[in-house]
């Protein structure tokens, strides 16, 4: 699994199509950006699947779970699609998430909780992966 994150616009669905050269490559693509729902089910998947918008769909979970129960729902998808990745030798699994941890705390509880959870996700999600990227302004950070 690689995970690629970074500040918000600063091109890193760009960066990742120009890396794993996407223009040409048959993959799938799933984007919360798009209106796309969190995948759940991984029977469909091609062998090369990027997932976009993570804190999106973290943040979908705000008014259905506690955080305790968000945090452990993605930890559970986490380890399905990683399963799914490990289960055939050419199956490759990107994450795409936007950094929220940045700026201004958010006055509301249910911001900073959704920015505290998206940050445990990533953590979670940075632990499990074999690489990590980091993006800015479209320059790429190796940082695992």
């Amino acid at each position: 699994m690689h995970f690629v994150t970074g500040g918000a616009f600063n091109g890193k669905s760009k960066w990742v199509k120009q890396h794993y050269e996407l223009y040409a490559a048959p993959h799938l693509w799933v984007s919360a950006y798009q209106g796309n729902s969190v995948p759940e089910n991984t029977e469909s998947w091609l062998e090369l699947v990027i997932l976009e918008g993570l804190e999106i769909w973290v943040q979908e979970w705000n008014s259905q779970l506690v955080i305790h129960e968000r945090r452990e729902k993605w930890r559970e998808l986490l380890q399905s699609w990683v399963q799914w990745e490990k289960e055939a030798e050419h199956r490759k699994l990107i994450l795409i998430g936007s950094d929220i941890s940045k700026g201004i705390v958010p006055m509301s509880a249910e911001e900073r909780n959704w920015r505290d959870v998206t940050g445990w996700a990533y953590q979670d999600t940075a632990r499990m992966a074999e690489k990590v990227n980091l993006i800015w302004y479209g320059i790429s950070q190796k940082i695992k």
